[in-house]
């Protein structure tokens, strides 16, 4: 296990990493910490138990591997002579989602009551999942392939899995108010949020952010607003941006046509080269996850059988809370269908006419019509559907200057339930000197290929949230 340890701290801080991740990813958010901290006041444990593919192998997995890291550790200090009385976890990217899981088992397990949370922190997470909101063919086939490629946790971040015996979605029972992982999560003095508004291809903002809006769709159209202190990269999310004209819009039909060569002229050289390496990449990416997720298989199995360490201290108590939350869920659903008052089908009077004609040809026509008929009253349903969730998601949001993401009603209520019963200070991370920014929000590699300076801006990010951490 890496870590740091004094025999005068009584606060352990557990940082997690990401998907496809090394503890050696966040060397410099430990070292940030520290810089902050000294050994005397703090505890530093790097979660270790699921480095490199076994993040393939899923949220609930990845979650109790690192609760009982946490719990050995803790043993492990105990026997050293130290006495914890707080902790604090941080997760970058998917770590944000396994630290949840990891926080309802500890919850579950009472580790709470003896040992107070204190700040929890999530970097570039995907809280709603990762499925895309755009509609259309290229949106639903990465969002059909994207969860056949990651085994369990594809399943899981692109919400077609199904928790135990709960019938939903983990991520939709980790934001269940009643459930085990909001209760714990809640515990926490401090919840931070750190999103990064722009060229995050793995964690997009608004899943990051945990937002029924994207701001930063189009930066030419927007003013954005940054928190100061640190200065111009953290923004201020209670007004992180407004709308404004593009200068492409105050232009000419001439300049639009003198501008478009070189627009496309920044932008070809990464096309050419994506263009060169897809023939090569998809193949070998695809060959790879298959047998990565046949490897997550044969682990799982091996997990779920107890070898590596006792579930059951961690099960039963935490299947008791998500059975109680899934029982609440159709409670509440079946009351708000008792509200309203269900249209008669097409088919009753349809079938009525039918019994009054002998023609065949009659009936033939007839269940043509009838079918056309229902086709459009589910489509017109559909919409009615769309547009009530529409309304219902505006009065929602404070903000009405940018239009609602097509999420799905699941997405929506994670966002409410944990605003509401968790309460996360976010922070908009506007990072403009790289592209890569899923990795500049951490400083994932300290010297990056293009220039040590290259991830300067994550830099203010992380000691941001170091010189914020409440020992």
């Amino acid at each position: 296990m890496a870590s740091s340890s004094s025999p005068q701290a009584d606060h352990l801080a557990v940082l997690i990493h990401g998907l496809w991740g090394q503890p050696k990813h966040l060397d410099f958010v430990r070292n940030a910490l520290r810089e902050e901290h000294a050994e005397d006041d703090l505890h530093i444990l790097v979660a270790t138990c699921i480095g490199d593919n076994k993040t393939y192998d899923g949220i609930e997995v990845g979650g109790e591997r690192v609760a009982n890291e946490i719990e050995e550790k803790l043993a492990q200090l105990e026997q050293d002579g130290h006495t914890i009385r707080k902790i604090s976890i941080a997760g970058y990217s998917l770590g944000g989602l396994i630290a949840r899981y990891a926080i309802g088992v500890l919850y579950s397990s009472g580790l709470f009551d003896r040992i107070q949370p204190v700040n929890f922190t999530t970097f570039a997470t995907p809280h709603l999942g990762v499925r895309t909101p755009k509609r259309g063919a290229r949106s639903y086939l990465f969002n059909v392939l994207g969860a056949k490629t990651l085994s369990t946790s594809g399943q899981q971040m692109f919400l077609v899995d199904t928790f135990r015996d709960t019938k939903r979605p983990l991520l939709s029972v980790m934001a269940d108010p009643n459930s085990a992982f909001v209760k714990g999560l809640s515990m926490f003095k401090n919840k931070w949020i750190y999103a990064n508004t722009m060229n995050d291809r793995s964690v997009p903002y608004y899943t990051a952010a945990m937002s029924r809006i994207d701001p930063f769709v189009d930066l030419d159209k927007i003013t954005v607003h940054y928190l100061s202190p640190p200065g111009e990269v953290i923004l201020d999310y209670s007004n992180p941006a407004t709308p404004r004209r593009s200068p492409w819009e105050d232009m000419t039909t001439l300049e639009k046509i003198r501008a478009a060569p070189r627009q496309t002229m920044k932008t070809l050289p990464f096309y050419l080269v994506l263009l060169t390496l897809m023939p090569i990449a998809i193949p070998a990416f695809l060959l790879n996850a298959g047998y990565q997720t046949y490897r997550s298989a044969q682990r799982i199995r091996h997990h779920e059988s107890g070898s590596a360490f006792n579930l059951d201290k961690y099960r039963v108590r935490l299947l008791e809370e998500a059975e109680a939350a899934t029982d609440r869920a159709y409670e509440n659903l079946a009351n708000s269908t008792r509200e309203e008052y269900l249209p008669t089908p097409a088919s009753e009077s349809a079938s009525s006419s039918a019994s009054t004609s002998s023609s065949s040809s009659s009936i033939s026509n007839l269940k043509n019509s009838n079918t056309e008929r229902r086709k459009g009253e589910e489509e017109g349903k559909e919409e009615a559907d769309l547009r009530k969730l529409s309304r219902r998601e505006s009065k929602r949001e404070k903000c009405h200057d940018f239009p609602l993401l097509a999420l799905t009603t699941e997405q929506f209520d994670m966002i409410d339930h944990l605003d509401r019963c968790v309460g996360f200070e976010k922070f908009p991370v506007h990072i403009q000197k790289v592209r890569h920014t899923h990795a500049a929000i951490v400083v994932r590699m300290q010297k990056p290929l293009s220039g040590a300076e290259s991830f300067s801006e994550g830099v203010v990010v992380v000691k941001h949230w170091a010189s914020k951490f409440e020992i």
